[in-house]
């Protein structure tokens, strides 16, 4: 007997044209379209060829229209300058609507681009939005991020306007924008017309005559601007991701086909309703900013929160469950490694007795692959469900996930369940044969991919099909490896390149890493390969201990490597590991393997543009050398 799921599936693999058709009632067109998916130029397939819409209306305008004008639209809630403000979805319109003049009055319009440069604030998302209004394409990238990056990106883009602001906030310090602003915008080819600055009481800045524009100012005499209509097919935003030429790659998102999945899975993957609020615990400069802060959430008429803060430290390990008790949070969307940083601070979960989490009812995980004891100890200490998925900046929202709006299934702990429905996944060997069940391949996407995946990169058609769809020919490379279960469950165990060759085994660091998160002294962890001459490469584990934990690393170390040795077998070799207080991660919490694995293996490394903290690197090299690897010099 088939369930809603099974049922779904089935139709978006049989008619992907009908199904979509389908979904597309729940937004609003300007024009409808003529063809529902347009395979005229392949592989640069189109959904909605034809239509016309308007992303900000479908957010704001029309939730206004039909009676929710009053209803909170957003949260904003900021531990690290002790400040909240609440937006009704007229406040938020009526802020949308007057920002987008002052876009427009910066002489912005239908297909010019605007680079949004922010730290987590309202403004943030009203820029967004105010650009969707306009038709304009945004691109938001990390606000703080180095200058010489953000030039890469204003020469990739061309702005005609950016948007940014004096500071951002982490923590206890405030970190300056204008000069990083000033700075790439002397090194870029390309120069904007004008910046638009938001003040914030941290820090106050000089402004640039004739090129930088007060936010406040503008704002108090700009002429609100009227949505704009542009075809489904437009772009609606640049998001640049890393690539590995150290080029970044700008992946292009549409309106129409965006807003269909995004609308679609906030009831049917996420269990959300209109009026719940939705805390996608992320940040704007990020996909998961995009699609679950910003849209999804609006789009589906429900309460999105943004949060300025940290989940440890803003004040302590309590954060979250501060915010979701204050807030009457329903769902929370955030990365494992948050999980493990507020474990590792309180394993006992004791704070958790200080709120009423009466009104959470799910919590998802992604970003990086949630290891079982993480889930585990979310499930125990919570005592709702925990839902592993799987996506990626370019597919823009979930690929594979437990539909909870339509059938339940049980959690496989280290599986992100089953592919979602529109998502044709298949496991592929070099040849692009698909494997037999349960054997590691590479996670590829049968083409045409759903909607609101990437359409191309940037004024790069090519680059895009060499790097996403060359390899495997009629399928979307993902980059990720893993298997699939006799029950169609995935289960993503490392990046590609984490797969190691072990004396011709192809082994998965992900597995390992599973095995040493295990431990109960063991908080977070990573596994890289490092090159060995005997067998081309070996398994190196590095540990980060719980709060507390008293009992020497050499104890743990030797008990890691035991568990590996009975869990994986002799055949993984692996035999050593390090204790370490951190691990280098970008902004977005993914842990930096490749370059641990460069720095071991005494390779020359370009410092990656989205870590976290350099210095981490360095702590990193010192732990390599204590046991005779790694001493290279960064670029």
């Amino acid at each position: 007997m088939s369930n809603p799921y099974e049922d779904a599936y089935q139709l978006s693999r049989d008619d992907p044209a009908a199904f979509w058709a389908a979904a597309a009632q729940d937004i609003d067109w300007i024009k409808p379209w003529d063809k529902v998916l347009d395979d005229t130029n392949k592989p640069f397939y189109r959904w909605f060829a034809g239509a016309q819409c308007n992303t900000c209306y479908n957010a704001l305008d029309r939730h206004v229209e039909r009676g929710r004008g009053e209803q909170a639209a957003l949260i904003y809630d900021s531990p690290v300058t002790g400040s909240q403000r609440t937006y009704s979805y007229a406040a938020l319109l009526d802020e949308v609507a007057r920002f987008a003049g002052v876009l427009k009055a910066q002489g912005v319009s239908k297909g010019d681009r605007v680079i949004i440069y922010m730290p987590m604030v309202p403004e943030a998302a009203i820029a967004m939005l105010a650009c969707a209004r306009l038709g304009a394409i945004h691109s938001v990238v990390f606000g703080g991020f180095a200058a010489n990056e953000l030039a890469v990106r204003i020469d990739d883009a061309e702005p005609k306007v950016i948007v940014s602001a004096t500071c951002g906030i982490e923590v206890n310090r405030v970190i300056p924008y204008l000069p990083l602003l000033n700075t790439a915008i002397e090194l870029a080819s390309h120069k904007p017309a004008a910046c638009v600055i938001l003040g914030r009481p941290e820090l106050a800045a000089e402004l640039m005559p004739g090129r930088d524009v007060d936010w406040a100012s503008a704002m108090a005499e700009a002429v609100p601007a009227d949505c704009v209509a542009v075809a489904a097919t437009d772009p609606l935003y640049i998001l640049y991701t890393s690539g590995t030429t150290g080029q970044p790659k700008g992946v292009v998102r549409d309106n129409g086909g965006h807003m269909v999945a995004l609308k679609w899975s906030m009831k049917n993957i996420y269990d959300a309703d209109p009026g719940d609020v939705y805390w996608a615990a992320s940040d704007v400069g990020w996909v998961v900013g995009h699609s679950y802060i910003v849209y999804a959430p609006l789009l589906h008429g429900c309460t999105t929160l943004l949060y300025e803060g940290k989940p440890v430290g803003t004040p302590d390990a309590g954060a979250f469950w501060r915010v979701i008790a204050e807030h009457k949070v329903k769902i929370l969307f955030t990365a494992p490694t948050a999980f493990r940083a507020i474990k590792r601070e309180d394993p006992s979960g004791a704070l958790l007795k200080d709120y009423d989490l009466s009104t959470f009812k799910l919590l998802f995980l992604a970003g990086e692959r949630t290891d079982p004891d993480t889930l585990h100890w979310a499930e125990d200490k919570l005592q709702v469900p925990v839902i592993d998925h799987w996506w990626q900046t370019e597919s823009g929202w979930p690929i594979a996930s437990n539909c909870m709006g339509l059938h339940v299934f049980d959690v496989r702990a280290g599986s992100p369940s089953k592919a979602v429905p529109g998502w044709d996944v298949r496991v592929l060997d070099e040849a692009c044969n698909e494997l037999p069940t349960g054997e590691i391949g590479a996670i590829s996407v049968k083409l045409p991919m759903p909607p609101s995946s990437l359409l191309t990169l940037w004024n790069a058609d090519e680059r895009y099909q060499q790097a996403y769809l060359e390899e495997y020919p009629g399928y979307y490379k993902t980059a990720d490896a893993g298997y699939m279960d006799d029950d169609g469950y995935l289960y993503i165990m490392a990046r590609t390149d984490d797969i190691i060759n072990v004396a011709g085994h192809r082994l998965s660091t992900g597995g390992m890493e599973e095995v040493l998160a295990g431990h109960p002294d063991v908080a977070e962890c990573a596994v890289i390969g490092v090159a060995d001459p005997l067998k081309g490469q070996v398994p190196f584990g590095f540990l980060i201990l719980n709060a507390g934990v008293t009992r020497t690393e050499e104890d743990i170390v030797r008990e890691v490597v035991q568990r590996v040795r009975d869990q994986i077998g002799p055949v993984a070799a692996f035999k050593q590991a390090v204790v370490v207080d951190r691990l280098p991660k970008t902004r977005s919490g993914k842990i930096l393997r490749a370059t641990m694995q460069k720095i071991a293996d005494r390779e020359t490394y370009k410092m990656p543009a989205t870590i976290d903290d350099p210095a981490i690197l360095d702590e990193i090299e010192v732990a390599l050398q204590s046991v005779g690897y790694g001493k290279n010099v960064s670029s």
